[in-house]
């Protein structure tokens, strides 16, 4: 699809282990490696584009305010978008991407094979973290069939189809919602092709060490919702209130955004932090207390128990890659067992 590659001699990998990580030291023949500086600045300019493009209708393009919600949100759905295609571009362009032996698509992690382990191991270790939840949800559900049971209802083949109906209307109703599309659709890809896909390679390539990549990219993520400080000061008329909860939404997107940048590094394949993505996106914060019954917290520790012990076994490069030959500085996970 694009054309403007660095084209680079093959790469020469060397392996060392440093303390708390694994870090790659490539050598391009001719070319010159991804610098540091270079990395963060082109990290830098993203995050904040990312950001900025979306007021650029009614500030650069002069554009009247939108008529609705709807049509509001579509104009930032392009923005995204554009924002999105912007930063992959620019990435082509700064990565040392060998011409003829990388697939273009493969840099950024977007990949079909392995898409079950993608999709299906992630998914599992991140409902651990909503064990509790889960929990919650099952107890509301019985608690509704007892009270069906109580007011002369019982289980049967009528109930089942109406509530598979319900279950259908909300699929339909959600798909037809353009808040639903943010959530579940739009924000998740166009930030995890920004701030995963396109920024892990950069400072990987630029000599980042594995887990300082993990816990950097995040904070580029995290500038990403600091544009809601002056609209949530305007909604609640309190700069307190509204640091508050812009403080309490950065910290929680850096420690989501590690997870997503772990699971990308040690996957190599951008599916992996997409479905975590959309399934945080879908339950919310994760419930750990309630007065209801203290099986939740029950359940919240044994998830989060579980999470640990499963981390890496359910991250193992090997469960999404069918080889660990022949990478390239942005493939990490070649030196990450």
């Amino acid at each position: 699809m694009y054309h403007n590659y660095l084209l680079i001699s093959p790469a020469k990998m060397e392996a060392k282990f440093t303390g708390d990580a694994v870090i790659s030291t490539v050598s391009y023949g001719g070319a010159g490696e991804v610098s540091k500086s270079v990395a963060v600045i082109a990290c830098t300019v993203m995050a904040i584009l990312y950001v900025a493009i979306l007021y650029a209708p009614t500030l650069i393009l002069r554009l009247p305010p939108s008529d609705s919600f709807q049509s509001y949100m579509i104009r930032r759905f392009i923005c995204a978008g554009v924002s999105s295609v912007f930063s992959l571009i620019a990435c082509s362009l700064i990565l040392p991407i060998q011409w003829g032996k990388s697939h273009f698509s493969d840099v950024y992690g977007i990949r079909l094979d392995h898409i079950w382990q993608a999709v299906i191991f992630p998914l599992t270790l991140t409902s651990l973290m909503y064990a509790g939840t889960l929990i919650l949800k099952l107890l509301l559900l019985l608690d509704s069939a007892q009270e069906d049971r109580e007011n002369g209802r019982s289980l049967s083949l009528d109930i089942i189809k109406n509530a598979f109906h319900e279950f259908i209307e909300s699929i339909s109703s959600m798909a037809s919602n353009i808040s639903a599309w943010r959530n579940y659709f739009v924000a998740p890809l166009t930030e995890e092709l920004v701030f995963r896909a396109c920024m892990i390679p950069l400072l990987l390539c630029g000599g980042f060490g594995t887990y300082k990549v993990v816990f950097l990219c995040p904070i580029f993520f995290s500038l990403a919702h600091l544009n809601h400080l002056l609209e949530y000061a305007q909604r609640s008329g309190s700069w307190l209130k509204a640091l508050m909860t812009v403080g309490f939404q950065v910290g929680y997107t850096v420690i989501f955004g590690s997870y997503a940048s772990f699971l990308f590094v040690r996957t190599g394949h951008l599916t992996a932090p997409l479905v975590a993505h959309i399934f945080c996106n879908y339950m919310g914060l994760p419930v750990i207390i309630s007065r209801r019954t203290g099986m939740i917290t029950v359940a919240s520790v044994a998830g989060l128990l579980g999470f640990i012990w499963l981390l890496f076994p359910l991250t193992s490069p090997h469960l999404y890659n069918a080889t660990t030959d022949n990478c390239m500085c942005w493939h990490r996970y070649c030196s990450w067992s």
